[in-house]
């Protein structure tokens, strides 16, 4: 009998977690429906096309993915242009920086770069 409280509490655990980790999603999906991403985390991969930025400040840099490219704005250094960049962020429709709107964007949380 524990056996099954304690594999029930497990799964349940499981799904929980499971579930609150942000999905994968293409930017094209994202440009097509933003209002199912807004305000939602997301995970996107993609090659830096363009960026401004001060270092040690932040800045904004355009990621493509071959679906669409779309701004992300971040409180970190930006990554140089070609550079491939997987990150976690948080999508917003009228994203600013430095006092210049670039519409919809996403605000990152982490990022990888290679």
């Amino acid at each position: 009998m524990k056996t099954k409280a304690i594999l029930a509490i497990l799964v349940l655990a499981v799904t929980l977690l499971a579930s609150a980790c942000p999905s994968r999603v293409t930017i094209g999906k994202v440009i097509a429906n933003p209002g199912k991403y807004q305000d939602k985390e997301v995970v996107i991969v993609g090659r830096v096309t363009n960026s401004f930025g001060v270092p040690f400040v932040g800045g904004i840099y355009k990621l493509d993915d071959g679906t669409g490219s779309i701004w992300v704005v971040t409180n970190k250094d930006v990554p140089s242009k070609g550079a491939e960049v997987g990150l976690k962020g948080r999508v917003q429709n009228g994203v600013s920086y430095s006092g210049r709107s670039y519409g919809l964007g996403v605000i990152e949380d982490e990022r990888r770069v290679r």
